[in-house]
């Protein structure tokens, strides 16, 4: 699958430097020809020479040094490329490119290139963890970057945790899979929401559920993966925001609705994972509500039922509604179903064990119109996201055929 591409290996200075060198050699043995742009940091770890050698091609590390004089070496590398892969990508670099600075050849090719440009971190946990080196990974998935995420374990400052860079053999792994012509959901939007609501009481109190956006963001990770644009319309939820797709965060069942339906026109999947509130207070309060003697008693008024609303005006949109039960599983599912004119739902008891709220697992039933439920054993969220998308992808038949 990378015989014949052109790649651009961009090395940014880590300790981690060392890792692209084997990198560099194992791309060369898939048939890619490499190219590789060294930082001036990075060649403090390893040589350009040793880059040469693996690549069988000259090393670029100086905006000025023009090896060919009838082109601009920057421009031409990044004309060149049929992808580009910066690994490892410090804070640093990240930072350059997410502010649009170019003050070496490294960022300036970066900020040329318009072939995809892939991006593997690697530093200190808790500079990965900043929030200026966050929103920096965020801004640049905004544009468009995608992400090898970087592996946990020991660190080479001596720390435990996130921040390894991942290793050569999976990075050529996932390259091979990015560039495979399997990506059965390419040039489709799919919409999802994912986590609870918060409806609010007061300034201090609200009501919502534990709903944990697990399962939503995972299938989030999994539509990108197979080449869909997505947006994650997520409530309140602790989980840091998948790479390489777009989010809008929320809070009430209200303005869901309204980030939903401003998405759903342009949209050709739609997943309503999320659980959002059935109710909300009649009355809410810009202050704390005192205490007072006696019962008090809290007035509710339904929120709109987004799935209800999008299956009365979707066209050609695909819908899927999700449904947690405690019980009559089936039953609730097929009447969900009909009422809510969806394409599928996805169906689980939220007592059994494994399935419930926060849990890293999930047991579901997929209901369609037509065809037996499908029963799923207890798997992993992300293998249940990746089911819920086949089973999604039967209702583009043509794309089917054309894309697997």
């Amino acid at each position: 699958m990378l015989n014949g591409k052109k790649i651009l290996l961009c090395v940014t200075g880590g300790i981690a430097v060392f890792k692209a060198a084997a990198l560099t050699s194992k791309l060369t043995q898939k048939g890619a020809e490499v190219k590789v742009i060294l930082s001036e940091s990075a060649a403090k770890f390893v040589t350009p020479l040793t880059f040469q050698v693996l690549s069988k091609n000259d090393v670029y590390t100086d905006t000025f040094d023009e090896k060919n004089s009838k082109v601009v070496a920057h421009i031409d590398l990044a004309d060149w490329a049929d992808l580009v892969l910066i690994a490892p990508a410090t804070a640093n670099v990240i930072g350059k490119l997410a502010n649009g600075i170019a003050d070496n050849m490294l960022s300036t090719t970066c900020l040329a290139v318009t072939a995809p440009v892939y991006i593997a971190p690697a530093m200190n946990v808790h500079m990965y963890a900043h929030p200026a080196v966050q929103k920096n990974l965020q801004t640049l998935a905004n544009y468009g970057y995608r992400f090898i995420e970087p592996g946990e374990g020991y660190l080479a400052c001596g720390y435990v945790g996130k921040g390894r860079l991942e290793e050569p053999e999976t990075i050529v792994d996932i390259l091979e899979f990015e560039t495979s012509a399997e990506k059965p959901f390419k040039g489709k939007k799919v919409v999802i929401t994912a986590g609870p609501t918060r409806e609010k009481i007061d300034s201090v109190r609200f009501l919502s559920n534990h709903s944990t956006g697990k399962m939503g963001y995972a299938i989030a990770e999994a539509a990108r993966d197979f080449g869909a644009e997505v947006v994650l319309i997520s409530g309140p939820v602790s989980l840091s925001a998948p790479t390489g797709v777009g989010m809008i965060q929320i809070e009430s069942a209200e303005e869901m609705y309204q980030a939903v339906l401003h998405e759903f026109e342009g949209a050709d999947l739609v997943i309503k994972s999320a659980a959002v509130a059935d109710y909300r207070p009649k009355t809410a309060y810009d202050y704390k509500v005192k205490k007072l003697p006696g019962e008090q008693l809290l007035e509710l008024e339904r929120t709109k039922d987004i799935l209800f609303e999008l299956g009365k005006i979707k066209t050609s949109q695909v819908l899927v509604g999700f449904a947690a039960e405690t019980d009559h599983l089936e039953e609730y599912a097929k009447g969900k179903l009909e009422r809510k004119n969806a394409d599928m739902i996805v169906a689980n008891n939220v007592k059994s064990e494994g399935a419930g709220f926060g849990t890293d697992t999930n047991i579901v039933t997929i209901f369609k119109r037509n065809g037996d439920p499908i029963e799923l054993p207890l798997l992993a969220k992300k293998d249940v996201a990746q089911r819920i998308l086949k089973e999604a992808l039967t209702f583009f038949k043509d794309d089917l055929n054309e894309n697997c």
